[in-house]
């Protein structure tokens, strides 16, 4: 496998400290709003990496943290007159009702900056001893000038960084470029006892506490989107190397920025959505299926043509399953064509292709592809009028349902086939209108189709028996 390490900026053989175990950590929410559709581009396809490496046997460890103490998530609660810990629940409640409809697994563990205020504080104090940091004020700033390797990351010469995002810029600083590791609590803010002041921690030192807590001192990959790359990413990198003393990434890992109709999506451009708010347009399924169908590094482009067509590939991905479920369930079982054997022995190599686009720096664009025309070879030889053979549809059931499990495809929702379950009035008209077909009583037969429409049905005649679609 390889991988992209935003680092080197090239394509690395993956090789993980711990032969069939790898540790992962992804840079979670900010918890005081929805989280948006930006947001949801790292969630879904660090996801998917994490789904990958298990389907390839590994052991995965994957954390992903909650920023829940912050500059923003204090306004929000001063704007909705309650503790910054309340709005830091609610909106954690509400990044996991979108994550979990997204089709996200839960992290190995989900860690808390405030949970982990021990855990930060030695660490910054580690860095003052060492020289790295220094206190001013109650506040306490990292030493950018000390740190050598400063800049590597985001490709900058330190001499040319400025200040960045949550970066304040003060004169209790030695150099612009330097950032609070702590910040001592200004009235009405939430604080913790520290050796500095009462106050809280900084952004950057919250992730370097948490990873080294749960993956340790070096861990195989960081991963998050290209907007943390600086001064997020930069920043724990310099502070973790230099507190821990060793290399604290193997594989740095950023995904693209997403667009809407072809510009980066902002909110001062007003071009910016909610998960909720698109789901409620498009449902949750098509959004995941939308990032999937771009490469992770590439820009994705956000508009309703789009959205449109990814709910129109799950669609197609969701009849074929549907079609193989009946003719396992319904077909004769009899029906063999000369070249079944030949089909199923070729079957594999649909999984070939697919763990060879996915070993390419994940490729999921590819390997969705690969899925399709997978769907092609099977909707053409799984068809009604051949009657194949039950072994040949559980194969192809098997491959397909494989593969899409990798990438998280949701098709309970997808597939447009009924339920086996009918409620009595459906399945007692599904019953007459066949009886009326046997009779060729035609226009008996046409008036309950029309009767089956009104309910939100259509029936489709196979030689296997009445299958029976949703509108």
């Amino acid at each position: 496998m390889k991988l992209f390490n935003t680092l080197t900026m090239e394509k690395e053989d993956f090789i993980p400290q711990e032969p069939g175990k790898v540790g992962i950590y992804s840079c979670g929410p900010t918890v005081y709003n929805f989280i948006h559709i930006g947001n949801a581009r790292p969630v879904i396809m660090f996801d998917v990496l994490r789904r990958y490496f298990e389907y390839r046997g590994y052991k995965v460890t994957f954390i992903q943290n909650f920023t829940d103490v912050d500059d923003k998530i204090i306004a929000r609660a001063q704007s909705e007159g309650v503790s910054p810990f309340k709005t830091a629940e609610k909106y954690t409640a509400e990044y996991f009702t979108d994550a979990r409809a997204l089709g996200v697994k839960d992290a190995s563990a989900h860690p808390k900056a405030t949970e982990n205020i021990k855990e930060i504080i030695e660490m910054t104090d580690t860095l003052i001893k060492k020289g790295f940091a220094y206190e001013a004020g109650g506040d306490v700033y990292f030493r950018t000038s000390a740190c050598a390797d400063y800049g590597k990351l985001s490709r900058q010469p330190a001499e040319e960084l400025k200040a960045g995002a949550r970066v304040d810029v003060t004169e209790q600083k030695e150099n612009p470029a330097d950032f609070a590791l702590w910040k001592a609590s200004k009235p009405n803010e939430p604080f913790w006892d520290s050796p500095w002041s009462k106050g809280r921690p900084g952004w950057h030192i919250e992730c370097s506490a948490m990873a080294t807590k749960y993956l340790g001192k070096t861990i195989d990959i960081h991963c998050g989107g290209m907007d943390l790359r600086f001064p997020h990413h930069e920043n724990e990198k310099a502070q973790s190397e230099c507190a821990n003393g060793c290399l604290f990434v193997k594989y740095w890992l950023h995904n693209g920025f997403i667009n809407t109709d072809e510009r980066k999506m902002s909110k001062s451009l007003g071009n910016f959505f909610t998960v909720r708010e698109a789901a409620e347009a498009y449902g949750y399924n098509a959004i995941r299926m939308f990032i999937l169908m771009g490469h992770y590094r590439s820009p994705l482009n956000y508009s309703a043509e789009i959205l449109a067509q990814a709910e129109a590939a799950l669609d197609r991905l969701g009849t074929a399953k549907a079609n193989l479920e009946f003719f396992i369930k319904n077909g004769s079982g009899q029906g063999k064509a000369p070249d079944e054997a030949e089909l199923i022995e070729k079957l594999s190599g649909y999984r070939e292709r697919f763990i060879e686009a996915m070993d390419d720096d994940f490729n999921t664009a590819d390997a969705i592809s690969v899925i399709f025309e997978l769907v092609r070879e099977i909707n053409t030889a799984v068809a009604p009028s051949k009657d194949p053979s039950r072994s040949l549809a559980e194969a192809c059931l098997k491959i397909l349902t494989e593969l899409s499990l990798v990438l998280g495809i949701p098709y309970p929702e997808t597939s447009n086939q009924a339920d086996d379950e009918l409620d009595p009035e459906t399945a007692a008209l599904v019953e007459a209108r066949s009886k009326a077909r046997a009779e060729k009583n035609f226009k008996e037969a046409d008036r309950i189709r029309d009767e089956l429409a009104a309910l939100g049905f259509v029936p489709e005649d196979t030689p296997q028996g009445v299958k029976l679609k949703r509108l």
